[in-house]
């Protein structure tokens, strides 16, 4: 089993109140670099706090398509290196072999600013259509839902400074939560542990306290959510991916109040005013 490394530091600080300088300490969260390698090549290098990273490793894994499924990683090992940790995932060989022919055909001039057409459609990827209703939601569980993702960010209230992203059920509650310093990655830290779980998140949804941006919504669509909810707004590149993806995309969730974006039937509006 592995045992994470600290996600808090304290350090000390000086607190200027109304005026008033008061010195003392303050628990900040860890920020180190997280490589994340496969069948020995290393893929990304993400600035992460240092948890869950077997999580991480397998939710990047599956949300950036270089997996299908968990059974597809045959071996993981978090190594840790100088300054950081390296997040190893060996492969099944046709895998393998499939990820390696698409990394020769990206590769390229870095310094040509026409030769990247491979990575523009790699950033706009073509995502599976999540049509099906599965759960249906109420106005009421989305309020749960965000209220509830709020009082498990256990690293949020020691230090005030990660994202987090929860799995919500409706009359079960927040099954999982999972926190980073990056918004990115506490959602593939989440899609990670729901695999390992043989979570289905099409019987929930997902949850993050950040914006959404389109890649985020790519991660839902591929992780399989067919309801994404977020206390902040998406971008408009954001919400027509999750319209042609069949993604619902509940934006600034507040309390009782929230703006539905794209595909409503999964969620029940009660009463309907016509004014703009």
């Amino acid at each position: 089993m592995t045992v994470d490394p600290p996600s808090i530091a304290r350090t000390s600080r000086i607190a200027v109140r109304a005026g008033v300088s008061t010195p003392g300490a303050r628990a900040l969260p860890e920020e180190v670099p997280v490589a994340l390698s496969f069948g020995g090549t290393t893929q990304a290098v993400m600035m992460a706090t240092p948890a869950d990273l077997e999580d991480f490793g397998l939710g990047f894994a599956l949300s950036e398509a270089v997996v299908a499924t968990r059974s597809d990683i045959l071996e993981l090992e978090i190594v840790e290196v100088d300054q950081g940790f390296d997040v190893q995932m060996r492969l099944r060989d046709e895998i393998q072999a499939s990820f390696s022919a698409r990394r020769r055909k990206m590769a390229g001039p870095v310094g040509c600013g026409l030769c990247g057409i491979e990575s523009i459609e790699e950033a706009l990827r073509t995502l599976p259509v999540r049509d099906g209703v599965a759960t249906e939601f109420t106005p009421e569980d989305i309020g749960e839902a965000v209220r509830s993702l709020a009082l498990h960010q256990k690293l949020r209230a020691e230090t005030g400074a990660v994202h987090a992203a929860g799995f919500y059920r409706p009359k079960t509650g927040m099954i999982c939560v999972r926190e980073d310093v990056g918004r990115h990655n506490a959602l593939d830290k989440l899609i990670g542990a729901l695999a390992r779980q043989d979570t289905n998140p099409a019987t929930g949804a997902l949850v993050i306290t950040s914006r959404v941006s389109v890649d985020m919504v790519q991660k839902a669509v591929i992780a399989g959510a067919g309801l994404l909810i977020s206390v902040s707004a998406p971008t408009a590149l954001a919400v027509r991916t999750a319209e042609a993806a069949g993604l619902t995309l509940v934006g600034i969730a507040r309390g009782a109040d929230f703006e539905i974006f794209t595909r409503p039937h999964r969620i029940a509006q009660g009463q309907t005013s016509n004014v703009a």
